[in-house]
């Protein structure tokens, strides 16, 4: 038998309720409270935000404030850049190419909450992964909806929102965005 923790990351109805899943945030919303204190230089950055995101790679740098759900579902690239203020909901996986940039502001959410009102209730909600390519450029403000995946070299418009697949090398600007042209 699985796991809520198991549950959510096979994409299957689970309870956000349940006390691993509570734990879990409990445990990511005390290290984002702490980051929101600190910049990239401070000798305490480091080592806090490793302990938020395991996985993290040397290379890669998260600007705070920055706030998670778990942490331990963002997979990052070498060389990606986080700005400013970003909001990534984890409960589903979140993975980020190699040097791609997130600009301030940007919110990319797993969390699908079902449609019948009981399930909502009862606090089920299923999680849809993210994925983002290598090389891409996601602008200020960029929204990010649940089970999208962005391909290759993009670039996404500032105050866009992506609610469906991107294909590699395009420009895709508005809300819902679409794409503008081949890069």
């Amino acid at each position: 038998m699985k796991t809520e923790l198991e549950k959510m990351r096979s994409q299957e109805l689970f309870s956000y309720r349940a006390p691993e899943i509570q734990e879990s945030m409990r445990h990511a919303k005390r290290l984002c409270s702490r980051l929101v204190t600190l910049n990239i230089y401070d000798e305490e950055y480091r080592p806090l935000i490793e302990e938020l995101i395991p996985s993290i790679p040397a290379s890669t740098m998260i600007c705070p404030p920055f706030f998670c759900d778990h942490g331990h579902g963002i997979i990052l690239g070498e060389g990606v850049f986080i700005n400013y203020n970003c909001t990534f909901l984890d409960g589903g996986e979140i993975r980020i190419g190699n040097r791609t940039f997130i600009g301030p502001n940007c919110q990319l959410y797993t969390p699908h909450h079902p449609l019948q009102v009981e399930e909502r209730r009862r606090g089920d909600e299923y999680e849809l992964p993210i994925t983002i390519g290598e090389d891409c450029w996601l602008g200020g403000g960029v929204i990010v909806c649940p089970g999208v995946k962005i391909g290759d070299r993009c670039v996404i418009a500032a105050g866009s929102v992506v609610t469906r697949d991107i294909p590699d090398d395009s420009l895709a600007a508005g809300n819902p965005s679409t794409v503008k042209r081949r890069l």
